[in-house]
């Protein structure tokens, strides 16, 4: 792939695209306190989300809760990447677990802290916070209970944290999945979650304010038998102004995706389909008519519906769902896309895993918002799960999205395609170098044993920038294990 394809994807590619014919056929563990980095208290916070020292330049939050903290095996950390000037990798990082003064809780073993993460102001004040699931978190002599906690932001770093929510029984596994919002559209940002019990599964709601004494009493979204959740995502998907919730699940005999929003006090479906995923939806604006749309990843058959939204599968599909003006979601159309779209970049293989993993920008700041699709079980020519990720773009309602791929045997992409990298398993989105444009960040888990993250910027003027890694050996981390399999947003 030349460069010139790699500045027209990242720069322009809904439109020049297509037109340039250009789609391509084929410290130990850092805790020495919470302070951020390199990064200065600005007068005011930026309220960008996920910059969490509100100093301008979006942060990056590393899951990694299989990583041994003082001794403790899985006992998980969050890594956040400092943005700057000079992007994410040349600032510095700040790292986060039970063990750091004023987060709730102590580290054990197999706690997984850092297992899901979001990040939202959460109280309010102008600054983004953490938000972390801890799904093995003992309560007492009870396992695997799971927790919730919400890490405070501020402009000199990290500011102690609060306990949102802690499961009340055996193996319920709070905090494996998340995702943050105004739900209930009262001003306070909300938390939905998922719950476990026996045979049954459930998505509920913390509803805020995270403050002592606060309500902790959870109120169910959606709940199924012999079934449960699989990802959550949030967005306006009714334009109303607030937050709704797109949620997937599956169990042995069914499957389906839903949108849903609070309304009077209920939760009322916006649309819904027996097709699921098990890793990835991501919502944007993907035919820039000014509504919320939905991408469904890696998207699954109901098993028991003789139909499917995506007859083509192979290698992995995604489905985007459009919504319409003066319509609801579903309204303006669907379209699916494989590695056999036209214009879509490499040939689809079994087992791919294309669209396993979903992120959303505007990266040509045209209005019209880019998918980032990541299959990190992608061969690069003999190395098997080397992994690669795509920048794509609508064409119109109704037709496959276009773009190009991006791998390790790229050109100007650091690093070289090895097998078991797995790059793509895990993207991200926002300006981490503070130049308006919107950048990438691509997990790699299987880097060197340890993991890694890629960090693709936008260009904005002159040359195209290159990719470059970013690494726990380069941040200075130790027990570091999948480094980059967790990307917050």
């Amino acid at each position: 792939m030349t460069q010139h394809v790699r500045t027209i994807a990242r720069r322009t590619a809904r439109n020049k695209f297509l037109a340039a014919g250009a789609v391509c056929a084929a410290t130990a563990l850092g805790l020495t306190g919470l302070t951020a980095g390199s990064a200065s208290a600005s007068p005011a916070p930026s309220k960008l989300r996920a910059d969490y020292n509100g100093d301008g330049y979006v942060d990056l939050a590393v899951g990694v809760p299989g990583a041994t903290v003082a001794g403790k095996a899985k006992a998980g950390y969050v890594n956040v990447v400092w943005g700057g000037a000079s992007g994410l990798g040349k600032h510095g990082s700040t790292t986060v677990s039970q063990s750091t003064a004023g987060v709730p809780g102590t580290v054990e073993a197999g706690d997984k802290f850092g297992k899901a993460v979001d990040s939202n102001d959460m109280n309010g004040d102008g600054y983004s916070d953490l938000v972390v699931g801890t799904p093995g978190e003992d309560m007492g002599t009870t396992l695997d209970a799971g927790s919730v906690t919400v890490v405070w932001g501020s402009a000199s770093g990290f500011k102690g944290g609060f306990t949102a929510t802690t499961g009340e029984g055996e193996s319920r596994d709070y905090g494996a999945l998340l995702t943050t919002g105004d739900f209930d559209k009262d001003g306070d940002k909300d938390i939905a979650l998922n719950t476990h019990f026996d045979e049954s599964s459930a998505l509920r709601m913390r509803p805020g304010p995270f403050t002592a004494g606060s309500s902790a009493t959870l109120s169910t979204i959606r709940s199924w038998h012999f079934a449960g959740p699989s990802v959550v995502t949030s967005g306006d998907f009714d334009g109303d102004g607030g937050d709704d919730i797109a949620l997937a699940y599956s169990g042995t005999e069914i499957s389906g995706t839903e949108v849903v929003s609070r309304k009077s006090g209920e939760w009322k479906g916006l649309w819904s389909t027996g097709d699921s995923t098990n890793t990835a939806l991501a919502a944007g604006d993907f035919d820039g008519d000014g509504t919320t749309d939905l991408a469904v990843g890696n998207v699954r058959p109901n098993p028991e519906a003789d139909d499917t939204a995506c007859a083509d599968r192979f290698g992995g599909a995604v489905l985007t769902v459009y919504n319409k003006k003066g319509g609801k979601l579903g309204d303006g159309g669907d379209s699916c896309t494989t590695q056999n779209s036209p214009s879509v970049a490499d040939d689809a293989e079994a087992e791919d895993n294309f669209g396993a993993h979903l992120a959303v920008a505007n990266v040509d700041k045209d209005g019209i918002d880019e998918l980032i699709v990541g299959a990190d079980t992608e061969a690069v020519g003999t190395a098997k799960s080397a992994g690669a990720y795509w920048v794509l773009a609508s064409l119109g309602t109704g037709e496959a999205l276009a773009g190009p791929s991006f791998n390790q045997d790229s050109p100007d992409v650091a690093g070289t395609a090895e097998a078991g990298d797995r790059l793509g398993a895990a993207v991200a989105t926002g300006d981490y170098n503070g130049d308006t444009y919107p950048d990438v960040a691509v997990g790699a888990p299987g880097e060197d044993g340890k993991g890694g993250v890629w960090y693709d910027p936008t260009q904005k003027d002159g040359p195209n920038p290159p990719v470059t890694s970013v690494t726990p050996g380069k941040l200075g981390l130790t027990g570091a294990v999948e480094y980059g399999a967790i990307l917050g947003r």
